[in-house]
Parts: structure tokens; sequence; C-alpha cells
């Protein structure tokens, strides 16, 4: 039998705020790349909800897709809205498992509202923590950290762990998270003193590298004199060379992000010391997220447990307002945030 739509704007004519691509840019994004666009908001047809989103995410990963190019997620459209993590009241239902009321996370940001199939969205749990959270600690960039340091370089026993752009979304729960998989020390690093000592003062790292302030490697030689077990690379480029020769024999890279390349427009160099990962035995791999998406079950229930006994801790950079979202983007790119970038959109 088919349910009925309920809700208390059924009978208004919704008019909400969205982004679309604008252009494609041509190195590091700029405002202009992107369009601030009003529009009706469609009623959802049968099976489908609507969804007033309160929250929104924005990711390094995206700069990708604004180029016309293959990978493995397909690339925005000029004239269309971008798309991302999302989370959000539904305001509006045609399905019998998706109520009225309920609080969802879905990938349909980037605008005030959304329209999309009740399958598509995931109903979560605000009772313990709130809404926001899906989209970080206990979202993607939660779950990959997870997966970084449980399945793809896994963290055994006394192990060094290095962690590169470790303020960040990832990185700052990867730290965490090593400590707590049994890590003898975990060495972050970050841009800027700032961010340096937060990696130390908050997130419970041992040693932090401003990045900024000397040779990379230089200074994680000098963190790590015995050399690393586990890198988390989150930056490539220098990162990745430096932790490939501090790497011990058997050590584990977990190759997540190279956001030191993203706004290239040449073809960059591979490290220098490439040949020593074979001579030293290391695993890199790569990691893409929506491999890992069946362990989220297990990553929630055990990081909402981190959470309330204060082993995890999560921080966010909050940015204002649907037409702040392509600042907040360009920040992250930037690494303007700590912790989590969110927008938030209202709610």
């Amino acid at each position: 039998m088919s349910s009925t739509i309920t809700t208390v704007t059924s009978d208004k004519t919704i008019i909400g705020r969205e982004i679309r691509l604008a252009s494609r840019p041509a190195g590091e994004p700029s405002p202009e790349d992107f369009e601030l666009v009003q529009a009706e908001v469609p009623q959802p047809g049968e099976g489908q909800i609507l969804v007033r989103n309160t929250w929104m995410s924005v990711d390094p990963y995206m700069r990708g897709r604004m180029d016309d190019a293959e990978s493995y997620i397909p690339p925005f459209q000029l004239g269309a809205v971008l798309e991302g993590s999302a989370v959000g009241e539904v305001i509006a239902s045609r399905s019998e498992a998706v109520p009225v009321g309920a609080t969802v996370s879905h990938f349909l940001g980037w605008r005030e509202y959304a329209v999309l199939d009740a399958s598509a969205a995931t109903v979560v749990d605000t009772a313990a923590v709130p809404a926001q959270a899906y989209l970080g600690v206990l979202g993607t960039t939660g779950l990959t950290a997870y997966a970084a340091l449980t399945r793809v370089a896994p963290v055994r026993q006394g192990d060094v762990v290095f962690v590169s752009a470790a303020a960040g979304a990832v990185g700052s729960v990867a730290g965490q998270l090593a400590r707590t998989f049994g890590a003898a020390k975990v060495i972050g690093s970050a841009g800027g003193p700032r961010k340096a000592r937060k990696l130390v003062e908050d997130f419970g790292f041992d040693a932090a590298i401003d990045y900024q302030a000397g040779p990379l490697a230089a200074q994680l030689a000098q963190a790590a004199p015995e050399g690393i077990d586990v890198y988390l690379d989150n930056v490539g480029g220098d990162h990745l060379e430096a932790a490939i020769s501090a790497a011990r024999p058997g050590g584990r890279i977990a190759l997540v992000g190279a956001v030191s390349g993203y706004n290239a427009t040449e073809p960059l160099p591979g490290p220098v010391n490439l040949f020593q990962a074979a001579y030293k035995e290391l695993t890199m791999r790569g990691l893409l997220i929506n491999s890992y998406f069946p362990l989220f079950p297990e990553y929630i229930e055990r990081a909402t447990g981190w959470l309330a006994d204060g082993t995890l801790r999560a921080e966010e950079t909050v940015i204002e307002g649907i037409d702040q979202a392509p600042a907040a983007f360009l920040g992250v790119l930037r690494g303007a945030n700590v912790g989590k970038m969110l927008v938030r959109l209202g709610g």
C-alpha cells in the first residue's frame, strides 16, 4: 500500500539555495568556479523523502571531481548542483521506512533541501551524539582512519606511527586510534605552530612536526630516530618521500590522499626514493573508503564508546551558511581547518 506525503510544508512552494559548478578550475579553484542559485524544490515522489539539510561536509577529494577526468567517482557536471555528504531532518516522506522528523545522512549536500530515494538515506541516532558527528568522526572520515589502521596498514603493539595532515578530519582521528590500537609513539605533521601544538595538547600525539618550520625529512628523523612502522598518507609529495626514508623494514603505508598535488596543473614526479620500498619490503596500499563501508556498523559501535569515555576526541571547524560553502571548500584545500570542516545550513 502506498504511503502518503506528510509535512507541514506540503501545501507550499519551497525555494532553496544550492551551489552549482560554474566552471572547471585550472589549478587552484576560485570562488568564480561556483554559482549560488535559488531553485524550486520538488515534492518527493513515491518512495522518496524531502530533507531539510542542516549540515554539509566539504572534503579534499571533491577537488578531483571538479575536473572532467576519469576517476573512481564521476566528475561534477558543469551547471549542475555539486554533491557530498550531508545530514538533515526529513520534512516530507512518501516512504514507510523513513518517517517525517527523522534525522538522516545522505549524499546530496551543497543544497538547503534535498529530494532523494529513501533507500539512499540512513537514519542516524542523535540521542548520544550531535547530528554533524555523522559527517566527521562517525562518518566516512572517521571510518577512513579506522580502515587505514586496522585493515590497510594495521597498527601493531609497540609500533611507531606517523600521520600526515594530522590536524585534519582523518588525521586527527587516526592519531588517536593509533594510540588506542597499541602504538608506542604517534607522530603527526601539520602546518603552523598552532596546529602542531594542538596535536600534542588536544589530540594526544607524542610529537608534532610543523612542516612549515623546516625540512620535513630532518624533523621526522629527529622525532623518530629509530624509524617508523606505519605511515598514514594524506598528503603525498615530500611527506610520502620522507616516510619511505624513515620506514623500518616491513613497514606499512596507507595511501589515503595526496592533497599536496590536487591543484597541480602538470604531472607530479613520484618519490625519488621509491626503490627503498623494495629493499625494505614495505607494504604500500591504497584506500578507497567505498570498499570499507561494511565496516561502518563495527566502527560506529566502537567509536561511539570511545567518544563517550573520552578515548576519542572530535573537533570541528564550522562555517555558517550555504553561501559560504565554496569558501569552506577552498579553506579545506589550504589547510584552514582543524578537525572536520563543516558548513551549518540551519535547522
